[in-house]
């Protein structure tokens, strides 16, 4: 957990009460990240969400549940978390990066490559925010036209409007 969170489990919850789990908000959190590593993420996101709920101002909560969003699919919800986190701590490179890789899986190719820049930036070292970048960049580049234009046949071709091929 980042330092300054406050989930450490105040005020434990009986199971059932209110349909909570049992267990506190650190307790929750644990289990969550525990459901993350075993590939369960939408079972991680229930309890990460519970935590997050209870204890808002935790980054360590919300970059998890970014992660469990994440790999369940839910971008626009893991897009968020990973902002939250970013807005708190510009110099998160995790949140970042996270904010990146959502934001490219929601088409916005334009904000992936400025928060996978920041995190390359802050730790050029790492391979995945480098390969993440490149793709990206890749990416914007194939929009712009840069590797000239599609062919007939190619994924996202557009047949001339007269119905003729251009070849």
């Amino acid at each position: 957990m980042h330092d300054g969170d406050s989930a450490d489990g105040a005020e434990a919850v009986p199971a059932g009460a209110a349909g909570a789990p049992g267990g506190g908000v650190y307790d929750w959190f644990r289990r969550g990240v525990r459901l993350l590593e075993e590939r369960h993420p939408a079972a991680a996101v229930q309890l990460l969400a519970r935590a997050a709920e209870a204890e808002p101002g935790s980054r360590s909560i919300r970059e998890a549940l970014g992660r469990a969003q994440y790999d369940a699919g839910q971008y626009a919800a893991a897009l968020e978390s990973f902002r939250a986190v970013a807005l708190a701590d510009p110099s998160d490179d995790y949140a970042q990066f996270g904010w990146g890789v959502a934001a490219a899986r929601l088409g916005d190719f334009e904000a992936s490559a400025e928060h996978l820049a920041l995190a390359v930036a802050m730790q050029p070292g790492n391979k995945h925010y480098r390969a993440a970048l490149r793709q990206t960049r890749a990416t914007l580049a194939a929009r712009a036209g840069a590797f000239g234009p599609l062919q007939p046949g190619a994924p996202g071709y557009l047949a001339p409007p007269d119905g003729t091929d251009e070849t």
